[in-house]
């Protein structure tokens, strides 16, 4: 082979080396910048792209894909002194790879570094209550003064966690018996309503037993002062039609008058506490004439009734 077969082949090889060297490909999730003599000029996106041999040069290859970061434990000094022991993680994505390859060096150590700082700079400003009880509020806080501060690098970030807050173990302690003491004050408070919601429901219940009773009496009073007008009533009219039967000449009248009275008396000498015995003689002619002129007033009574209803 002569020389110019040599310069033929050198420069055929040239050229494939110089087609191999120019063909870029890129991954899925994945952005290369392009450097011309050391200055970008343009980001690769995910698939087959072109530079210029020996003159354009792969800078930077950078992560698009959302990234997480663990954040160390640190000691934080709260607002009222207390001292606490706080780790977190950060997610974050890259929105513009030419920002973030060429705005800050070591992107991951500035991350780590800020999330550090505005956590204790956050939490500082916050009470020990505050910090335990309030885990949200913190994260939205960090995630707002962190994207701020990362969006000039070309970076997002998308969330803050903050994984453990660990307070010293005597702090623990004297939370511990500041919420047993709570609970015994809620239950003493809460155990203090049920005896007077008690004592209020069983006045109530009281107050309207005494109400019905005293309608209850009420109503036998009147039902009972009802029974004696009746009574009165039949009494009198029939002294009223023994009178009359007396006025007449009926001597029937006088025997049930007295024959009713003579009874009434023996009843009450039968029903004497003091009484045990008694001897007493009886007119039995006068008690049975007494029991006759009640039957002749009765037939006589009878038959008036049996004139009016014809």
């Amino acid at each position: 082979m002569d020389g110019l077969g040599i310069a033929v082949l050198v420069v055929l090889v040239f050229v494939v080396l110089a087609l191999l060297m120019s063909i870029i490909s890129v991954p899925q999730g994945m952005e290369y910048t392009v450097e011309r003599f050391g200055k970008y000029t343009r980001t690769i996106t995910p698939g087959l792209d072109f530079i210029v041999p020996l003159v354009d040069r792969i800078g930077k290859k950078m992560l698009m894909m959302e990234q997480v970061m663990d954040v160390p434990s640190q000691e934080v000094i709260t607002k009222d002194n207390a001292m606490v022991t706080v780790d977190g993680v950060v997610f974050y994505q890259v929105m513009d790879a030419a920002k973030a390859a060429y705005e800050v060096s070591k992107l991951d150590w500035a991350i780590l570094n800020l999330v550090m700082t505005n956590i204790r700079t956050v939490m500082g400003s916050m009470d020990l209550d505050e910090l335990l009880s309030r885990r949200d509020d913190i994260n939205a806080r960090l995630l707002t003064v962190v994207d701020d501060a990362t969006t000039p690098w070309g970076i997002k970030a998308t969330r803050i966690e903050i994984k453990d807050i660990a307070p010293p173990k005597d702090l623990v302690e004297a939370m511990g018996r500041q919420m047993k003491a709570e609970r015994l004050k809620r239950a003493s408070i809460l155990e203090a309503e049920g005896l007077r919601q008690s004592e209020i429901l069983r006045a109530e219940g009281a107050q309207q037993a005494a109400i019905l009773d005293a309608e209850g009496r009420k109503e036998a009073a009147y039902r009972d002062a009802d029974a004696r007008e009746r009574l009165a009533q039949a009494e009198a009219r029939a002294t009223l039609m023994v009178s009359e039967a007396i006025s007449k000449g009926d001597i029937n009248a006088i025997n049930y008058f007295v024959a009713q009275k003579y009874i009434e008396a023996l009843k009450g000498i039968g029903t004497a506490n003091n009484s045990k015995l008694i001897f007493m003689p009886l007119d039995s002619s006068s008690v049975i004439g007494a029991l006759g002129g009640i039957g002749e007033l009765a037939k006589e009574a009878m038959a008036k009734n049996a004139k009016s209803g014809q």
